[in-house]
């Protein structure tokens, strides 16, 4: 046992030595680099068994679905939001909290409802005027699309037209039944 160690201690060290007197240290390093961006691009998009976990959100597992609070990022109507939640900062799922003003401009996203097996418009409208509340931070960011295409993509801060642009928390207004 001892000298099949021995073998392939010295298989290796010769394969190393070898590699390194032909191979410049930059050279290695664009390899290297190579193998991690491509890797950090091929990686988000393995497949993900997720359906589990959607079941489990629907049902609540009593056999019957159970509605989520509006304080929780799993409530069906967050399904595209990113921000801290209006309902834990004084405000409410539509309505801004005392202080702050809805966004003029807002981004759309289009949520089921597991309780009528309907889907719904749904404005993201963030609010605006105060600091980040800070609580019930969600993102969720089903259906999400690529920064050019603003009025889908809610990575964006959306007091940017407001007076003041400092983002406080995130409201979702329905907003119509989507057609089927």
């Amino acid at each position: 046992m001892k000298r099949l160690f021995q073998f392939i201690d010295g298989l290796t060290e010769r394969r190393v030595r070898s590699l390194a007197s032909n191979t410049s240290r930059r050279s290695a390093l664009v390899k290297v680099g190579k193998v991690m961006v491509a890797s950090a691009f091929t990686l988000p998009v393995l497949p993900f068994d997720r359906s589990s976990q959607a079941f489990a959100a629907g049902h609540g597992g009593s056999g019957g679905a159970k509605e989520p609070s509006e304080t929780d990022c799993d409530y069906w109507r967050y399904c595209s939001v990113d921000g801290f939640l209006c309902s834990c900062c004084g405000g409410s799922t539509t309505s801004c909290p005392p202080g702050t003003s809805p966004s003029k401009v807002t981004w759309v996203g289009t949520c089921h409802n597991p309780m009528d097996g309907r889907d719904y418009l749904v404005s993201y409208n963030d609010c605006c005027g105060r600091t980040s509340c800070g609580r019930c931070m969600c993102n969720t960011n089903f259906g999400d699309r690529p920064g050019y295409r603003m009025g889908v993509h809610n990575d964006v801060n959306w007091c940017m037209s407001n007076d003041s642009s400092v983002y406080h928390c995130t409201v979702s207004i329905i907003v119509g039944v989507a057609e089927q």
